[in-house]
C-alpha cells in the first residue's frame, strides 16, 4: 500500500491516509481480508507521529473500512465493494452541487462548466 503524505494539503495527515486507504479499497488496490501495516510500522515509513496514524486507523474502523484484531492487527473488511463505491459516488455528487452552485453565482453557463470539466478530467 502507497501512501504520500503532502504538506501542502489542506486535509489533516490522519484525513489524507484515511482518504488513500479508501481509495486503494474501492479500486480493488487492496482487497478484504488483507493485512494493513502496523500503527507503528506505517507511522515509521511515513514519518509521522504514532498518534496520527493511530487516529487513521481508528477513523477507518469507526466508519467500516478496517477490523482490528487485537493482537493480530488491522485488516481490510469484507464490507461491499458496491457500497464503498456509492460512498464515494455521493461524496462526488455533494462537490459537483458545490461546484454548480458557485456556478451559478458567477454566472458561468452549463456549457461553460461542462467545457471546464471536459478538459480539467483530461488532463487528469
Amino acid at each position: 500500500m502507497n501512501i504520500i503524505i503532502s504538506n501542502i494539503s489542506r486535509d489533516p495527515i490522519y484525513e489524507q491516509i484515511t482518504n488513500q486507504v479508501k481509495d486503494n479499497i474501492v479500486r480493488g488496490t487492496i482487497s478484504a481480508g488483507e493485512l494493513l501495516p502496523s500503527i507503528r510500522n506505517l507511522a515509521k515509513e511515513l514519518k509521522i507521529s504514532v498518534i496520527t496514524t493511530k487516529r487513521a486507523y481508528e477513523e477507518l474502523e469507526r466508519e467500516g473500512f478496517i477490523e482490528t484484531v487485537p493482537g493480530k492487527g488491522s485488516y481490510v473488511s469484507s464490507q461491499n465493494k458496491e457500497l464503498l463505491k456509492e460512498k464515494k459516488m455521493k461524496s462526488i455528487e455533494d462537490k459537483l452541487m458545490e461546484a454548480i452552485e458557485e456556478s451559478k453565482i458567477i454566472g458561468l453557463t452549463k456549457s461553460e462548466l461542462k467545457e471546464m470539466l471536459d478538459i480539467l478530467y483530461d488532463n487528469m
